[in-house]
């Protein structure tokens, strides 16, 4: 194979946290070599494929069409009886993406820019002197290779070897970890083709929530994601639970499921720390998602262009300590991790709401108080809530009960 022998940044997986990490180091003329198990980048794809007009202001990237497929204006999210929020902004507010393609797209750029990226290369193990991880050993086609880094970013997503290898604990508890289960259908009718829907019922989706995420139209016929998260120890699977609640969904049942994907999707569980000795953990590797809702594209992005600032300064000045390293998990948390934080009581807070209690409040709001409430505006809210308790005496009973 033609790679050398060494470099400054050995990256081990081509998600987007990996290739954003080779993009950003190569754009800094660092040495970048990036090892994905998978033979094809890109594939196979683990997630609903929305990312909102945020990230992508704040990435610099722009939605070319031949990734951003469709634009979204905002949201419906479903009672467990059928009432209906309809949360919609004046212009889109993100866009369903075909994460396949956005990978390669990214693959392109970063091998462009001067790094080097081998697919099917599966990393087994860490090199380490004393306590340094020194790079990687990796097998690609049948045939094992040692290579040397100053730096090993650990980008292998949820299921990551690589960091615990080197010997950072990336142990999550059970119960930030769901699981997710998702079609691809086609030849279907989405109520709402420009919103993203959320199906909220503990009886098919218990912990969790339904989604569709519509990814375009072809003669007159819709076609998108379809699944589901739910607690991963649940006692049924979650393809047992999209099945059955697809059978409660007349034009949806009778569409053809053309992509199948599962898996783990981590819900919390923020790494205290997430460096060693020559190592960086970026992504879902380092559990680095929305508590919400699992999301977790952008804020990988985001992850890993603070990973490249750090790791550039400690090559710089041949740092390459934990005790340097470090820096990027303290500003990591100052950017990002101290508000996803604050998330989980959020998280735990809507995980506890039975469907009786959701349907009190869902019927309680519209999707005007919806907006000002996702908002932000501290004001606006409490105007929301006061004027809504007013209304409902039981409403406060249910919050009260929550909150607490």
């Amino acid at each position: 194979m033609d790679f050398e022998k060494e470099y400054d940044i050995v990256i081990a997986g081509g998600g987007p946290a990996g290739l954003r990490t080779a993009i950003k180091a190569a754009e800094k003329k660092l040495k970048v070599l990036l090892l994905e198990k998978d033979q094809e980048i890109g594939s196979p794809v683990r997630c609903g494929e929305g990312l909102g007009m945020g990230w992508f202001n704040r990435l610099g990237i722009k939605p070319d069409p031949q990734f951003a497929v469709q634009s979204i204006y905002g949201a419906v999210l479903y009672s467990p009886k059928g009432k209906k929020l309809v949360v919609r902004f004046d212009k889109a507010s993100g866009y369903i993406i075909e994460r396949r393609i956005f990978e390669k797209f990214l693959a392109r750029e970063a091998a462009s820019k001067g790094a080097t990226l081998i697919a099917k290369a599966t990393v087994i193990d860490v090199l380490k002197e004393g306590e340094q991880v020194t790079g990687v050993k990796f097998v690609h086609a049948g045939e094992e290779f040692s290579v040397k880094a100053k730096v090993v970013v650990a980008a292998d997503g949820v299921e990551s070897t690589v960091a615990r290898k080197a010997g950072l604990n990336t142990t999550n508890a059970l119960y930030n970890v769901d699981s997710g289960y998702q079609y691809e259908m086609a030849g279907v009718k989405f109520e709402h083709p420009d919103l993203i829907a959320l199906y909220f019922s503990n009886k098919y989706a218990n912990r969790g929530y339904l989604w569709i995420f519509p990814k375009g139209e072809i003669n007159g016929k819709n076609y998108g994601n379809v699944g589901v998260g739910i607690l991963g120890s649940d006692t049924k699977t979650a393809k047992k639970c999209l099945d059955e609640w697809l059978e409660t969904q007349p034009e949806l049942k009778k569409g053809s499921k053309i992509i199948v994907n599962a898996g783990c999707i981590p819900v919390g569980g923020l790494l205290d720390k997430m460096t060693l000795n020559g190592l960086i953990a970026v992504g879902d590797a380092a559990h680095q998602v929305n508590p919400i809702h699992g999301g977790g594209m952008g804020i990988a992005m985001e992850a890993a262009d603070l990973a490249v600032e750090v790791i550039a300064e400690a090559i710089e000045k041949n740092d390459l300590s934990d005790e340097f390293l470090s820096q990027y998990t303290k500003k990591w948390f100052e950017l990002r991790g101290n508000k996803l934080q604050s998330l989980v009581k959020k998280r735990k807070m809507l995980e506890a709401i039975s469907d009786e209690d959701f349907e009190t409040i869902v019927n309680s709001l519209s999707g005007e108080d919806v907006l000002k409430l996702a908002g932000g505006d501290m004001l606006e809210s409490a105007k929301v809530v006061t004027k809504k308790l007013m209304k409902n005496p039981k409403l406060a009973t249910i919050l009260l009960k929550y909150l607490k």
